[in-house]
């Protein structure tokens, strides 16, 4: 009887929110991860100067350039995947309050 009763309750406890630094670290951490292996990975097949020439004729970048370029483009990508995860994945019971408040 009681697990019933205490299922029942399970849907309207709030789950206590997350220190900041825990949030962000959920976020930047596996897309720095995710960032630095698409970096590798394209690097390992395309030089980084010869991807400059062929998609910024006008400037001269080096190849340090080149792969900051890619690894920043990599994690905001990589980032803002986590980030949505992290929304999907929120507590619903912080955000559906019941109608029915006893």
């Amino acid at each position: 009887m009681s697990s019933e009763v205490e299922r029942d309750k399970a849907h309207l406890i709030d789950h206590p929110r997350r220190p900041l630094a825990q949030r962000a670290g959920a976020i930047l951490w596996p897309s720095f991860f995710a960032a630095g292996v698409a970096t590798m990975v394209l690097f390992a097949f395309v030089d980084p100067v010869e991807l400059a020439a062929i998609s910024f004729p006008d400037f001269d970048l080096s190849p340090q350039a080149g792969h900051t370029i890619a690894f920043l483009g990599f994690w905001a990508c990589a980032a803002s995947a986590c980030t949505f995860t992290w929304i999907l994945l929120r507590p619903n019971s912080r955000y559906n309050k019941s109608l029915n408040r006893q």
